[in-house]
């Protein structure tokens, strides 16, 4: 009796002593699981930081190229700005570099060869100095009505318009106007029959 009464005594105690193991053990497996699992998305997020931070720096050096090709840009931009600038306050700034003359036959419009020769002339120093630009004023003698004689003032100009665009002159580049009859009387009739063909440049 007494011996079963031991045994009831200290049955629990080792079914406990036994069941306490058990949990221990269940316990330690369980943190060890949550352990890896933690460490995985521990390394997972690592990952994630440093291919964040790897696109962070392509995207900042992507971001400095485009701003080195901003700034080259308005760098252009500012100088072209500055050179229409210039060429815009000196449009009417302009100074002869040369001037011909070119005569034409009473009542008569067409270009005679030795016009055309000069002419050519011209056409050469327009196309080696792109700057340059050219002024054309047609006059007659005052012989006639002013109407006739600035409707013939304005043909001897655009002669010589035509003339300079057949041989490539862009047309942008050529300034013309018929002035009408010359009244000087100490220039001889001859000498108003003309085209004055004025090479012209930008003024510094």
């Amino acid at each position: 009796m007494v011996h079963m009464t031991r045994i009831a005594v200290l049955l629990p105690a080792v079914l406990m002593a036994v069941s306490g193991c058990a949990t221990k053990d269940w316990v330690r497996d369980l943190m060890g699981k949550k352990e890896a699992e933690m460490g995985e998305r521990m390394d997972g997020l690592g990952n994630q930081i440093k291919t964040t931070d790897a696109n962070l720096g392509e995207t900042t050096r992507l971001a400095s190229r485009v701003g080195e090709r901003a700034d080259g840009a308005m760098a252009k931009a500012s100088s072209v700005d500055g050179r229409l600038t210039r060429v815009w306050s000196n449009r009417y700034n302009q100074k002869a570099v040369d001037t011909i003359e070119i005569y034409f036959g009473f009542d008569q419009a067409e270009l005679s060869d030795g016009a055309q020769t000069a002419l050519v002339s011209v056409v050469k120093e327009l196309e080696a100095n792109p700057t340059l630009v050219v002024r054309l004023g047609g006059f007659t003698d005052p012989k006639g009505t002013k109407t006739y004689n600035y409707t013939l003032a304005q043909r001897r100009v655009e002669a010589v318009r035509r003339f300079l665009a057949d041989k490539g002159v862009q047309l942008s580049r050529v300034q013309a106007i018929g002035m009408g009859p010359l009244d000087d009387p100490g220039t001889p009739a001859e000498k108003k029959r003309r085209v004055t063909v004025t090479l012209m440049t930008d003024a510094e």
